[in-house]
Protein backbone atom coordinates (compact mmCIF):
# COMPACT_ATOMS: atom_id res chain seq x y z
CA UNK A 1 0.00 0.00 0.00
CA UNK A 2 2.76 2.40 0.97
CA UNK A 3 4.65 1.62 -2.25
CA UNK A 4 1.53 2.45 -4.35
CA UNK A 5 1.18 5.76 -2.51
CA UNK A 6 4.81 6.60 -3.16
CA UNK A 7 4.42 5.75 -6.85
CA UNK A 8 1.30 7.93 -7.09
CA UNK A 9 3.13 10.76 -5.45
CA UNK A 10 6.00 10.52 -7.89
CA UNK A 11 3.57 10.52 -10.82
CA UNK A 12 1.80 13.56 -9.42
CA UNK A 13 5.07 15.40 -9.03
CA UNK A 14 6.11 14.57 -12.57
CA UNK A 15 2.78 15.77 -13.96
CA UNK A 16 2.86 19.10 -12.16
CA UNK A 17 4.60 22.29 -13.18
CA UNK A 18 8.04 22.31 -11.54
CA UNK A 19 10.39 25.06 -10.40
CA UNK A 20 14.07 24.44 -11.07
CA UNK A 21 16.65 27.08 -10.14
CA UNK A 22 13.93 29.72 -10.18
CA UNK A 23 12.72 28.85 -13.70
CA UNK A 24 9.18 27.58 -14.26
CA UNK A 25 9.12 24.44 -16.40
CA UNK A 26 5.70 23.53 -17.88
CA UNK A 27 4.63 19.95 -18.32
CA UNK A 28 5.07 18.56 -21.77
CA UNK A 29 1.94 18.91 -23.84
CA UNK A 30 1.00 17.78 -27.31
CA UNK A 31 1.76 20.66 -29.73
CA UNK A 32 -1.28 22.68 -30.84
CA UNK A 33 -2.18 22.21 -34.50
CA UNK A 34 -1.57 25.24 -36.63
CA UNK A 35 -4.56 26.82 -38.40
CA UNK A 36 -5.42 25.40 -41.79
CA UNK A 37 -4.86 28.08 -44.43
CA UNK A 38 -7.29 28.08 -47.35
CA UNK A 39 -6.91 30.29 -50.40
CA UNK A 40 -10.05 31.29 -52.32
CA UNK A 41 -9.76 33.06 -55.67
CA UNK A 42 -13.04 34.64 -56.83
CA UNK A 43 -14.36 36.28 -59.99
CA UNK A 44 -17.85 37.36 -61.00
CA UNK A 45 -19.69 38.48 -64.12
CA UNK A 46 -17.09 37.05 -66.50
CA UNK A 47 -19.62 37.08 -69.37
CA UNK A 48 -17.50 34.89 -71.65
CA UNK A 49 -14.77 37.52 -72.01
CA UNK A 50 -12.19 35.11 -73.38
CA UNK A 51 -10.02 37.92 -74.73
CA UNK A 52 -8.88 41.01 -72.87
CA UNK A 53 -11.71 43.53 -72.41
CA UNK A 54 -9.13 46.31 -72.74
CA UNK A 55 -7.68 48.32 -69.90
CA UNK A 56 -8.68 49.64 -66.49
CA UNK A 57 -7.68 53.18 -65.68
CA UNK A 58 -5.28 53.54 -62.79
CA UNK A 59 -7.23 56.24 -60.95
CA UNK A 60 -10.75 57.71 -61.24
CA UNK A 61 -9.74 61.13 -62.55
CA UNK A 62 -9.45 61.50 -66.30
CA UNK A 63 -7.28 61.53 -68.26
CA UNK A 64 -5.31 58.85 -66.43
CA UNK A 65 -2.89 56.13 -67.48
CA UNK A 66 -4.44 52.66 -67.60
CA UNK A 67 -3.35 49.06 -67.28
CA UNK A 68 -4.07 46.29 -69.79
CA UNK A 69 -6.15 43.63 -68.07
CA UNK A 70 -7.90 40.30 -68.41
CA UNK A 71 -8.01 37.46 -70.90
CA UNK A 72 -8.69 33.84 -70.00
CA UNK A 73 -5.08 32.80 -70.70
CA UNK A 74 -3.84 35.41 -68.22
CA UNK A 75 -6.41 34.40 -65.61
CA UNK A 76 -5.09 30.84 -66.02
CA UNK A 77 -1.55 32.10 -65.45
CA UNK A 78 -2.53 33.83 -62.20
CA UNK A 79 -4.45 30.79 -60.93
CA UNK A 80 -1.54 28.45 -61.71
CA UNK A 81 0.89 30.75 -59.91
CA UNK A 82 -1.34 30.92 -56.82
CA UNK A 83 -1.99 27.18 -56.76
CA UNK A 84 1.71 26.53 -56.98
CA UNK A 85 2.17 28.42 -53.71
CA UNK A 86 -0.86 27.05 -51.83
CA UNK A 87 -2.30 23.59 -52.57
CA UNK A 88 -5.44 24.49 -50.58
CA UNK A 89 -6.65 26.82 -53.34
CA UNK A 90 -10.23 26.93 -54.66
CA UNK A 91 -11.25 29.03 -57.69
CA UNK A 92 -14.88 30.21 -57.65
CA UNK A 93 -17.28 32.37 -59.66
CA UNK A 94 -20.23 34.35 -58.31
CA UNK A 95 -22.35 34.02 -61.43
CA UNK A 96 -22.88 35.31 -64.97
CA UNK A 97 -19.96 33.25 -66.15
CA UNK A 98 -21.82 32.92 -69.45
CA UNK A 99 -24.59 34.89 -71.19
CA UNK A 100 -24.35 38.41 -72.67
CA UNK A 101 -21.03 37.31 -74.16
CA UNK A 102 -18.84 38.48 -77.07
CA UNK A 103 -19.34 36.81 -80.43
CA UNK A 104 -16.28 34.55 -79.98
CA UNK A 105 -18.15 32.83 -77.15
CA UNK A 106 -21.80 33.51 -77.96
CA UNK A 107 -21.78 32.17 -81.53
CA UNK A 108 -20.88 28.76 -80.08
CA UNK A 109 -23.37 28.94 -77.20
CA UNK A 110 -20.57 29.75 -74.74
CA UNK A 111 -19.05 26.29 -75.06
CA UNK A 112 -15.60 27.88 -75.39
CA UNK A 113 -16.01 29.65 -72.05
CA UNK A 114 -16.89 26.39 -70.31
CA UNK A 115 -14.05 24.51 -72.01
CA UNK A 116 -11.40 27.07 -71.13
CA UNK A 117 -12.65 27.46 -67.55
CA UNK A 118 -12.33 23.67 -67.22
CA UNK A 119 -8.67 24.02 -68.14
CA UNK A 120 -8.10 26.99 -65.86
CA UNK A 121 -9.45 24.85 -63.02
CA UNK A 122 -12.62 26.64 -61.99
CA UNK A 123 -14.15 24.71 -59.09
CA UNK A 124 -17.56 26.32 -58.51
CA UNK A 125 -19.94 28.68 -60.30
CA UNK A 126 -22.96 30.07 -58.48
CA UNK A 127 -25.57 30.37 -61.23
CA UNK A 128 -26.35 33.99 -62.20
CA UNK A 129 -29.32 35.42 -64.05
CA UNK A 130 -27.51 35.46 -67.40
CA UNK A 131 -26.87 31.72 -67.20
CA UNK A 132 -30.60 31.45 -67.95
CA UNK A 133 -30.47 33.60 -71.11
CA UNK A 134 -30.99 30.54 -73.33
CA UNK A 135 -33.30 28.80 -70.86
CA UNK A 136 -33.14 26.05 -68.29
CA UNK A 137 -32.51 23.16 -70.70
CA UNK A 138 -29.55 24.88 -72.33
CA UNK A 139 -28.08 25.68 -68.91
CA UNK A 140 -28.34 22.02 -67.95
CA UNK A 141 -26.46 21.17 -71.16
CA UNK A 142 -23.69 23.53 -70.07
CA UNK A 143 -23.22 21.38 -66.97
CA UNK A 144 -23.75 17.94 -68.51
CA UNK A 145 -22.33 18.39 -72.02
CA UNK A 146 -23.54 17.28 -75.43
CA UNK A 147 -24.25 19.18 -78.64
CA UNK A 148 -26.88 21.86 -79.11
CA UNK A 149 -30.04 20.25 -80.48
CA UNK A 150 -30.35 22.50 -83.55
CA UNK A 151 -27.35 24.79 -84.07
CA UNK A 152 -24.46 23.48 -86.17
CA UNK A 153 -22.14 26.06 -84.58
CA UNK A 154 -22.14 23.87 -81.48
CA UNK A 155 -19.51 21.18 -80.84
CA UNK A 156 -16.57 22.70 -82.70
CA UNK A 157 -14.05 20.66 -80.71
CA UNK A 158 -12.41 19.13 -83.76
CA UNK A 159 -11.55 22.61 -85.04
CA UNK A 160 -10.50 24.17 -81.74
CA UNK A 161 -8.78 21.28 -79.96
CA UNK A 162 -11.36 20.16 -77.41
CA UNK A 163 -13.40 16.94 -77.15
CA UNK A 164 -16.39 16.16 -79.32
CA UNK A 165 -19.17 16.21 -78.29
CA UNK A 166 -18.99 19.25 -76.03
CA UNK A 167 -17.62 18.08 -72.67
CA UNK A 168 -19.73 20.17 -70.30
CA UNK A 169 -18.46 21.82 -67.14
CA UNK A 170 -15.97 19.97 -64.95
CA UNK A 171 -16.85 22.45 -62.20
CA UNK A 172 -20.08 22.52 -60.21
CA UNK A 173 -23.01 24.82 -60.86
CA UNK A 174 -24.73 25.73 -57.57
CA UNK A 175 -28.19 27.29 -57.15
CA UNK A 176 -29.58 26.78 -53.66
CA UNK A 177 -32.60 29.02 -54.14
CA UNK A 178 -33.74 27.79 -57.59
CA UNK A 179 -36.36 25.09 -57.17
CA UNK A 180 -38.28 23.08 -59.76
CA UNK A 181 -41.91 23.49 -58.80
CA UNK A 182 -42.87 20.08 -60.17
CA UNK A 183 -40.45 18.19 -57.91
CA UNK A 184 -39.61 20.59 -55.10
CA UNK A 185 -35.92 19.90 -55.75
CA UNK A 186 -33.22 22.42 -56.57
CA UNK A 187 -32.25 22.69 -60.23
CA UNK A 188 -28.57 22.38 -59.24
CA UNK A 189 -27.01 21.36 -55.93
CA UNK A 190 -27.43 24.00 -53.21
CA UNK A 191 -23.90 23.68 -51.92
CA UNK A 192 -20.67 21.73 -52.06
CA UNK A 193 -18.27 20.87 -49.24
CA UNK A 194 -14.53 20.86 -49.77
CA UNK A 195 -12.03 19.36 -47.32
CA UNK A 196 -8.60 20.83 -46.65
CA UNK A 197 -6.24 19.10 -44.21
CA UNK A 198 -9.16 17.51 -42.32
CA UNK A 199 -11.28 20.69 -42.07
CA UNK A 200 -14.40 21.19 -44.15
CA UNK A 201 -15.56 24.36 -45.90
CA UNK A 202 -19.09 24.68 -47.28
CA UNK A 203 -19.76 26.79 -50.38
CA UNK A 204 -23.41 27.81 -50.85
CA UNK A 205 -24.36 29.16 -54.30
CA UNK A 206 -27.34 31.44 -54.92
CA UNK A 207 -28.98 33.01 -57.95
CA UNK A 208 -30.50 36.48 -58.15
CA UNK A 209 -34.03 36.13 -56.77
CA UNK A 210 -35.34 38.58 -59.40
CA UNK A 211 -34.06 36.46 -62.31
CA UNK A 212 -37.57 35.73 -63.70
CA UNK A 213 -38.06 39.46 -64.25
CA UNK A 214 -34.86 39.99 -66.25
CA UNK A 215 -34.64 36.92 -68.46
CA UNK A 216 -37.13 35.58 -70.97
CA UNK A 217 -39.90 34.15 -68.78
CA UNK A 218 -40.35 31.04 -70.91
CA UNK A 219 -36.72 30.11 -70.17
CA UNK A 220 -37.41 29.85 -66.44
CA UNK A 221 -40.92 28.44 -66.59
CA UNK A 222 -41.51 25.87 -63.87
CA UNK A 223 -38.80 27.31 -61.62
CA UNK A 224 -39.18 29.19 -58.36
CA UNK A 225 -36.49 31.62 -57.19
CA UNK A 226 -36.58 31.77 -53.41
CA UNK A 227 -35.42 34.36 -50.90
CA UNK A 228 -31.64 34.26 -50.60
CA UNK A 229 -31.20 34.92 -46.87
CA UNK A 230 -33.92 32.47 -45.83
CA UNK A 231 -32.37 29.80 -48.07
CA UNK A 232 -28.87 30.31 -46.65
CA UNK A 233 -29.93 30.27 -43.01
CA UNK A 234 -32.01 27.13 -43.49
CA UNK A 235 -28.99 25.23 -44.86
CA UNK A 236 -26.61 25.97 -41.99
CA UNK A 237 -27.82 23.26 -39.55
CA UNK A 238 -27.45 20.68 -42.33
CA UNK A 239 -23.92 21.87 -43.08
CA UNK A 240 -22.96 21.68 -39.41
CA UNK A 241 -24.27 18.13 -39.21
CA UNK A 242 -22.00 17.28 -42.11
CA UNK A 243 -19.04 18.73 -40.26
CA UNK A 244 -18.69 21.95 -42.25
CA UNK A 245 -18.37 24.84 -39.81
CA UNK A 246 -16.67 27.26 -42.20
CA UNK A 247 -19.33 28.74 -44.48
CA UNK A 248 -18.77 30.73 -47.67
CA UNK A 249 -21.66 32.22 -49.63
CA UNK A 250 -21.40 32.81 -53.40
CA UNK A 251 -24.33 35.02 -54.38
CA UNK A 252 -25.28 36.66 -57.65
CA UNK A 253 -26.51 39.88 -56.11
CA UNK A 254 -24.49 42.99 -55.45
CA UNK A 255 -24.07 46.53 -54.34
CA UNK A 256 -22.52 49.71 -55.63
CA UNK A 257 -20.01 52.16 -54.23
CA UNK A 258 -19.96 55.90 -55.00
CA UNK A 259 -16.50 55.77 -56.54
CA UNK A 260 -15.53 55.40 -60.20
CA UNK A 261 -14.04 52.00 -61.00
CA UNK A 262 -10.25 52.19 -61.30
CA UNK A 263 -7.18 50.28 -60.19
CA UNK A 264 -6.84 52.56 -57.17
CA UNK A 265 -10.46 52.03 -56.03
CA UNK A 266 -11.00 48.27 -56.36
CA UNK A 267 -10.60 47.69 -52.62
CA UNK A 268 -12.73 50.58 -51.39
CA UNK A 269 -16.13 50.47 -49.72
CA UNK A 270 -16.95 54.08 -48.95
CA UNK A 271 -20.65 53.67 -48.19
CA UNK A 272 -20.51 50.04 -46.99
CA UNK A 273 -23.08 49.11 -49.67
CA UNK A 274 -25.74 51.29 -48.03
CA UNK A 275 -29.17 50.94 -49.60
CA UNK A 276 -28.21 47.96 -51.74
CA UNK A 277 -30.24 44.72 -51.85
CA UNK A 278 -27.05 42.81 -51.04
CA UNK A 279 -26.57 44.64 -47.74
CA UNK A 280 -30.16 43.85 -46.80
CA UNK A 281 -29.50 40.16 -47.46
CA UNK A 282 -26.24 40.08 -45.48
CA UNK A 283 -27.88 41.89 -42.56
CA UNK A 284 -30.34 38.97 -42.32
CA UNK A 285 -27.73 36.19 -42.44
CA UNK A 286 -26.84 33.94 -39.53
CA UNK A 287 -23.70 34.98 -37.67
CA UNK A 288 -22.30 31.56 -38.59
CA UNK A 289 -21.69 32.71 -42.18
CA UNK A 290 -18.03 33.66 -42.57
CA UNK A 291 -17.71 35.25 -46.01
CA UNK A 292 -19.92 36.53 -48.85
CA UNK A 293 -18.58 36.67 -52.41
CA UNK A 294 -20.98 38.66 -54.62
CA UNK A 295 -21.54 39.86 -58.19
CA UNK A 296 -24.22 41.19 -60.56
CA UNK A 297 -23.45 44.92 -60.35
CA UNK A 298 -20.07 44.71 -62.14
CA UNK A 299 -18.36 46.64 -59.36
CA UNK A 300 -15.20 45.97 -57.38
CA UNK A 301 -15.51 46.46 -53.63
CA UNK A 302 -14.12 45.01 -50.43
CA UNK A 303 -16.46 45.58 -47.49
CA UNK A 304 -17.30 44.54 -43.94
CA UNK A 305 -21.04 44.16 -43.41
CA UNK A 306 -23.00 43.23 -40.30
CA UNK A 307 -24.93 39.97 -40.07
CA UNK A 308 -28.00 39.22 -37.94
CA UNK A 309 -26.88 40.40 -34.54
CA UNK A 310 -25.81 43.80 -35.86
CA UNK A 311 -22.36 43.85 -34.29
CA UNK A 312 -20.75 40.84 -35.98
CA UNK A 313 -19.33 41.83 -39.39
CA UNK A 314 -18.06 39.64 -42.23
CA UNK A 315 -16.17 40.35 -45.47
CA UNK A 316 -18.34 41.01 -48.53
CA UNK A 317 -16.44 41.17 -51.82
CA UNK A 318 -16.91 41.66 -55.55
CA UNK A 319 -14.36 41.71 -58.39
CA UNK A 320 -15.57 44.09 -61.12
CA UNK A 321 -16.44 42.10 -64.29
CA UNK A 322 -15.17 40.46 -67.49
CA UNK A 323 -12.07 39.06 -65.83
CA UNK A 324 -10.40 42.41 -65.11
CA UNK A 325 -10.03 41.73 -61.37
CA UNK A 326 -9.96 38.73 -59.04
CA UNK A 327 -10.44 38.59 -55.28
CA UNK A 328 -7.57 36.95 -53.41
CA UNK A 329 -8.90 35.59 -50.10
CA UNK A 330 -6.93 34.02 -47.27
CA UNK A 331 -9.00 32.09 -44.74
CA UNK A 332 -7.44 30.67 -41.56
CA UNK A 333 -9.45 27.82 -39.99
CA UNK A 334 -8.99 26.38 -36.51
CA UNK A 335 -7.77 22.82 -37.10
CA UNK A 336 -9.51 21.55 -33.95
CA UNK A 337 -12.89 23.28 -34.10
CA UNK A 338 -13.24 23.75 -37.86
CA UNK A 339 -14.32 27.36 -37.29
CA UNK A 340 -12.90 30.28 -39.20
CA UNK A 341 -10.38 32.33 -37.25
CA UNK A 342 -9.73 35.08 -39.79
CA UNK A 343 -10.51 36.14 -43.35
CA UNK A 344 -8.43 38.60 -45.35
CA UNK A 345 -9.56 39.62 -48.83
CA UNK A 346 -7.81 41.76 -51.44
CA UNK A 347 -8.99 42.60 -54.94
CA UNK A 348 -6.14 42.29 -57.42
CA UNK A 349 -5.73 43.19 -61.05
CA UNK A 350 -5.41 40.60 -63.81
CA UNK A 351 -2.47 42.64 -65.00
CA UNK A 352 -1.23 41.60 -68.45
CA UNK A 353 2.04 43.49 -67.92
CA UNK A 354 3.05 41.39 -64.90
CA UNK A 355 6.26 39.63 -65.95
CA UNK A 356 6.01 37.17 -63.04
CA UNK A 357 2.91 35.58 -64.59
CA UNK A 358 3.02 33.22 -67.55
CA UNK A 359 -0.23 33.16 -69.56
CA UNK A 360 -1.44 29.70 -70.52
CA UNK A 361 -0.46 29.05 -74.14
CA UNK A 362 -2.73 26.03 -74.52
CA UNK A 363 -5.79 27.97 -73.45
CA UNK A 364 -4.84 30.87 -75.69
CA UNK A 365 -4.65 28.43 -78.61
CA UNK A 366 -8.23 27.27 -77.97
CA UNK A 367 -9.40 30.90 -77.94
CA UNK A 368 -7.42 31.68 -81.08
CA UNK A 369 -9.00 28.69 -82.81
CA UNK A 370 -12.50 29.87 -81.90
CA UNK A 371 -11.53 33.35 -83.03
CA UNK A 372 -10.38 32.01 -86.40
CA UNK A 373 -13.82 30.43 -86.89
CA UNK A 374 -15.68 33.60 -85.97
CA UNK A 375 -13.34 36.22 -87.47
CA UNK A 376 -14.78 36.36 -91.01
CA UNK A 377 -18.23 36.92 -89.50
CA UNK A 378 -17.08 39.39 -86.84
CA UNK A 379 -14.92 41.54 -89.13
CA UNK A 380 -17.54 42.02 -91.82
CA UNK A 381 -18.38 45.75 -92.12
CA UNK A 382 -22.12 46.37 -91.95
CA UNK A 383 -22.20 50.17 -92.09
CA UNK A 384 -20.72 53.35 -90.69
CA UNK A 385 -21.25 56.13 -88.15
CA UNK A 386 -20.17 59.77 -88.05
CA UNK A 387 -19.45 59.79 -84.30
CA UNK A 388 -19.71 57.54 -81.26
CA UNK A 389 -23.16 56.10 -80.58
CA UNK A 390 -23.09 56.07 -76.78
CA UNK A 391 -25.34 53.93 -74.64
CA UNK A 392 -24.91 56.41 -71.75
CA UNK A 393 -28.29 58.09 -71.16
CA UNK A 394 -28.92 61.75 -70.56
CA UNK A 395 -30.92 62.95 -67.54
CA UNK A 396 -34.18 62.03 -69.28
CA UNK A 397 -32.97 58.47 -69.89
CA UNK A 398 -32.40 58.81 -73.64
CA UNK A 399 -29.21 57.62 -75.37
CA UNK A 400 -27.89 57.84 -78.91
CA UNK A 401 -27.37 54.08 -79.13
CA UNK A 402 -30.84 53.41 -77.76
CA UNK A 403 -32.44 55.75 -80.30
CA UNK A 404 -30.73 53.95 -83.20
CA UNK A 405 -31.78 50.54 -81.91
CA UNK A 406 -35.40 51.62 -81.48
CA UNK A 407 -35.36 53.15 -84.97
CA UNK A 408 -33.95 49.94 -86.45
CA UNK A 409 -36.71 47.89 -84.84
CA UNK A 410 -39.44 50.23 -86.06
CA UNK A 411 -37.95 50.18 -89.58
CA UNK A 412 -37.97 46.36 -89.55
CA UNK A 413 -41.62 46.12 -88.50
CA UNK A 414 -43.46 49.20 -89.82
CA UNK A 415 -44.44 47.85 -93.24
CA UNK A 416 -47.75 45.99 -93.70
CA UNK A 417 -47.12 42.28 -93.43
CA UNK A 418 -44.15 42.84 -91.13
CA UNK A 419 -46.10 44.28 -88.22
CA UNK A 420 -47.52 47.65 -89.30
CA UNK A 421 -45.82 49.13 -86.22
CA UNK A 422 -45.98 52.82 -85.35
CA UNK A 423 -43.55 52.79 -82.42
CA UNK A 424 -40.76 50.60 -80.99
CA UNK A 425 -39.46 50.45 -77.41
CA UNK A 426 -36.05 49.12 -76.30
CA UNK A 427 -35.03 48.21 -72.74
CA UNK A 428 -31.75 49.73 -71.50
CA UNK A 429 -30.45 46.44 -70.07
CA UNK A 430 -30.42 44.99 -73.58
CA UNK A 431 -27.95 47.62 -74.80
CA UNK A 432 -24.62 46.16 -73.72
CA UNK A 433 -22.07 48.44 -75.42
CA UNK A 434 -21.63 51.73 -77.22
CA UNK A 435 -20.46 51.85 -80.84
CA UNK A 436 -17.14 53.66 -80.92
CA UNK A 437 -15.98 55.76 -83.86
CA UNK A 438 -12.34 54.71 -83.76
CA UNK A 439 -11.33 51.55 -85.61
CA UNK A 440 -11.32 48.31 -83.67
CA UNK A 441 -8.52 45.74 -83.69
CA UNK A 442 -10.11 44.28 -86.83
CA UNK A 443 -8.65 47.24 -88.73
CA UNK A 444 -11.93 48.17 -90.42
CA UNK A 445 -11.12 51.91 -90.26
CA UNK A 446 -12.51 54.81 -88.24
CA UNK A 447 -16.27 55.17 -88.45
CA UNK A 448 -16.88 51.71 -89.87
CA UNK A 449 -19.05 49.30 -87.87
CA UNK A 450 -18.36 45.57 -87.94
CA UNK A 451 -20.85 42.81 -87.24
CA UNK A 452 -18.78 41.87 -84.18
CA UNK A 453 -19.13 45.39 -82.77
CA UNK A 454 -22.87 45.40 -83.42
CA UNK A 455 -23.19 41.97 -81.82
CA UNK A 456 -21.50 43.30 -78.68
CA UNK A 457 -24.34 45.82 -78.46
CA UNK A 458 -26.99 43.14 -79.05
CA UNK A 459 -25.69 39.76 -77.77
CA UNK A 460 -28.94 38.14 -76.63
CA UNK A 461 -30.42 36.89 -79.89
CA UNK A 462 -33.90 38.24 -79.13
CA UNK A 463 -36.47 38.35 -81.89
CA UNK A 464 -38.84 41.24 -82.54
CA UNK A 465 -42.49 41.00 -81.56
CA UNK A 466 -45.16 43.43 -82.80
CA UNK A 467 -48.40 43.59 -80.82
CA UNK A 468 -51.47 45.74 -80.39
CA UNK A 469 -51.73 47.96 -77.31
CA UNK A 470 -54.30 50.60 -76.48
CA UNK A 471 -53.20 54.14 -75.82
CA UNK A 472 -53.97 53.55 -72.14
CA UNK A 473 -51.72 50.50 -72.12
CA UNK A 474 -48.91 52.55 -73.70
CA UNK A 475 -49.26 55.04 -70.86
CA UNK A 476 -49.14 52.15 -68.37
CA UNK A 477 -45.98 50.86 -70.07
CA UNK A 478 -44.33 54.26 -69.61
CA UNK A 479 -45.36 54.41 -65.93
CA UNK A 480 -43.95 50.91 -65.38
CA UNK A 481 -40.50 52.32 -66.17
CA UNK A 482 -40.38 53.92 -62.72
CA UNK A 483 -40.24 52.60 -59.17
CA UNK A 484 -43.33 52.61 -57.00
CA UNK A 485 -45.88 51.02 -59.33
CA UNK A 486 -47.41 47.57 -58.71
CA UNK A 487 -44.99 45.99 -61.21
CA UNK A 488 -42.27 46.49 -58.54
CA UNK A 489 -39.62 48.04 -60.75
CA UNK A 490 -36.45 47.88 -58.59
CA UNK A 491 -35.00 51.04 -60.18
CA UNK A 492 -35.96 53.42 -62.97
CA UNK A 493 -35.63 51.69 -66.38
CA UNK A 494 -36.16 54.30 -69.07
CA UNK A 495 -36.99 52.74 -72.43
CA UNK A 496 -35.52 53.98 -75.69
CA UNK A 497 -38.24 55.06 -78.12
CA UNK A 498 -38.29 55.24 -81.89
CA UNK A 499 -38.36 58.38 -84.00
CA UNK A 500 -41.74 60.14 -84.01
CA UNK A 501 -42.66 59.08 -80.46
CA UNK A 502 -42.31 61.60 -77.64
CA UNK A 503 -43.46 62.23 -74.07
CA UNK A 504 -42.65 64.09 -70.85
CA UNK A 505 -42.09 62.73 -67.36
CA UNK A 506 -41.50 64.41 -64.03
CA UNK A 507 -38.99 63.28 -61.42
CA UNK A 508 -41.13 64.75 -58.64
CA UNK A 509 -44.34 63.15 -59.86
CA UNK A 510 -45.98 60.57 -57.61
CA UNK A 511 -45.55 56.85 -58.22
CA UNK A 512 -47.53 55.64 -61.24
CA UNK A 513 -48.20 59.25 -62.26
CA UNK A 514 -44.86 60.55 -63.49
CA UNK A 515 -45.83 60.70 -67.17
CA UNK A 516 -47.98 63.51 -68.55
CA UNK A 517 -50.64 61.65 -70.60
CA UNK A 518 -51.25 64.65 -72.83
CA UNK A 519 -47.57 64.69 -73.82
CA UNK A 520 -47.58 61.15 -75.28
CA UNK A 521 -47.51 61.67 -79.02
CA UNK A 522 -46.86 59.69 -82.20
CA UNK A 523 -45.72 61.88 -85.08
CA UNK A 524 -47.01 64.93 -83.25
CA UNK A 525 -50.51 63.54 -82.64
CA UNK A 526 -51.61 62.84 -79.06
CA UNK A 527 -52.18 59.18 -78.27
CA UNK A 528 -55.84 58.31 -77.74
CA UNK A 529 -56.28 56.12 -74.62
CA UNK A 530 -59.06 54.12 -76.33
CA UNK A 531 -57.40 53.66 -79.73
CA UNK A 532 -55.27 50.68 -80.79
CA UNK A 533 -51.62 51.02 -81.79
CA UNK A 534 -49.12 48.52 -83.19
CA UNK A 535 -46.05 48.42 -80.95
CA UNK A 536 -42.73 46.59 -81.41
CA UNK A 537 -40.52 45.28 -78.58
CA UNK A 538 -38.02 42.45 -78.30
CA UNK A 539 -39.17 38.96 -77.30
CA UNK A 540 -37.69 39.35 -73.82
CA UNK A 541 -39.83 42.40 -73.11
CA UNK A 542 -42.86 40.93 -74.85
CA UNK A 543 -43.03 38.19 -72.23
CA UNK A 544 -42.88 40.69 -69.36
CA UNK A 545 -39.12 40.92 -68.94
CA UNK A 546 -37.68 43.79 -66.88
CA UNK A 547 -41.03 43.92 -65.04
CA UNK A 548 -42.93 45.49 -67.97
CA UNK A 549 -45.99 43.49 -67.03
CA UNK A 550 -48.42 45.27 -69.32
CA UNK A 551 -46.74 43.87 -72.45
CA UNK A 552 -47.97 40.26 -72.07
CA UNK A 553 -51.46 41.74 -72.39
CA UNK A 554 -50.71 42.82 -75.97
CA UNK A 555 -52.84 41.16 -78.65
CA UNK A 556 -52.44 40.09 -82.29
CA UNK A 557 -48.77 39.27 -81.89
CA UNK A 558 -46.52 38.86 -84.89
CA UNK A 559 -42.96 37.58 -84.64
CA UNK A 560 -40.21 39.24 -86.62
CA UNK A 561 -36.50 39.27 -87.34
CA UNK A 562 -33.78 38.98 -84.72
CA UNK A 563 -32.77 42.28 -83.17
CA UNK A 564 -29.20 42.04 -84.48
CA UNK A 565 -30.49 41.46 -88.04
CA UNK A 566 -32.76 44.51 -87.74
CA UNK A 567 -29.81 46.62 -86.61
CA UNK A 568 -27.63 45.36 -89.47
CA UNK A 569 -30.36 46.11 -92.02
CA UNK A 570 -30.77 49.60 -90.59
CA UNK A 571 -27.06 50.32 -91.05
CA UNK A 572 -27.25 49.05 -94.62
CA UNK A 573 -30.06 51.52 -95.38
CA UNK A 574 -28.90 54.55 -93.42
CA UNK A 575 -25.11 54.65 -93.26
CA UNK A 576 -23.42 56.79 -92.26
CA UNK A 577 -25.60 56.97 -89.15
CA UNK A 578 -25.41 60.20 -87.17
CA UNK A 579 -26.24 60.49 -83.45
CA UNK A 580 -29.61 62.16 -82.95
CA UNK A 581 -30.53 65.20 -80.87
CA UNK A 582 -31.83 63.21 -77.86
CA UNK A 583 -35.09 65.17 -77.91
CA UNK A 584 -37.65 62.37 -77.82
CA UNK A 585 -37.98 62.17 -74.04
CA UNK A 586 -38.24 65.24 -71.84
CA UNK A 587 -37.73 65.07 -68.09
CA UNK A 588 -39.01 67.81 -65.80
CA UNK A 589 -38.11 68.54 -62.16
Amino acid sequence: MKMRQIASGIALILSMTRICHGVEIEQERKPQKRPVNVKIIAINDFHGQLESPGSLRNAPATPQPSTSVGGIDWIAGYIADIRGKNPNTTFVSAGDLIGATPLVSALFHDEGTIETMNRVGLDINAVGNHEFDEGKDELLRMQKGGCHPTDANSCQGAAVGTPVPFEGADFKFLAANVVETATGKTLFPPYTIKEYDDVKVAYIGLTLKETPTIVTPTGVAGLEFKDEAVTINALIPQLYRRGAKAIVVLIHQGGTIPVAQAVSTINTCDDNLAGSPLKTIVNRLSDLVDLVISGHTHQAYNCMVATQNGTHTIPVTSANSQGRVFTDIDMAINAKTGRVQSVNATNKLVDRTNTAIIPDAGIKQIVDNYKALVQPIADRVIGSITAILSRTPNTAGESAMGDVIADSQLTATKDPGFGNAVVAFMNPGGIRESLTYLSSSAGEGDGNVTFGEAFSVHPFGNSLVTMTLTGAQIETLLEQQFTGCPNNQPFNRILSVSEGFSYEWSLSGPACDKVNPASIKINGVAVDPTANYRVTVNSFMADGGDNFLVLPQGTNRLGGAQDIDALEAYFALNSPVTPGLLDRILSLP
